[in-house]
């Protein structure tokens, strides 16, 4: 391995291990709540006769199932942020090939090819 390599496999494992050893902040119960869990703890804190405008659809039945669709979704968006990126970067790369690349003839024969000759039935 090279030694850029090494430098980027030390950031990766410290980047994912630190979260998990370093000491979490007093006055926090949970660690990783959402931003959404602690505005309403805020909002509750601040004003307790708050009421929310409207409520959701649907809740998913568990944490976990609203992680995988958050995942899910963060994919998805991924994926296709990528594809756009990705037929940018053909459409570019062929308009400047296009100015360099000879032009064919469709009515040239590749060299020893023979012409087929249909008869109807």
């Amino acid at each position: 391995m090279s030694r850029v390599n090494l430098w980027l496999l030390a950031a990766v494992l410290a980047i994912a291990v630190l979260p998990l050893v370093l000491p979490v902040p007093q006055g926090i119960a949970e660690p990783f709540t959402g931003a959404d869990d602690q505005a309403a703890a805020a909002i509750s804190a601040s004003r307790p006769d708050y009421r929310p405008w409207f409520a959701p659809l649907w809740e998913p039945p568990s944490g976990e199932i609203e992680s995988l669709l958050f995942a899910l979704q963060a994919a998805l968006g991924a994926g296709l942020l990528g594809y756009y990126l990705g037929q940018r970067r053909g459409q570019s790369q062929r308009r400047s090939a296009g100015a360099e690349a000879p032009q064919l003839d469709p009515q040239a024969q590749l060299p020893g090819a023979q012409e087929v000759q249909v008869r109807p039935r």
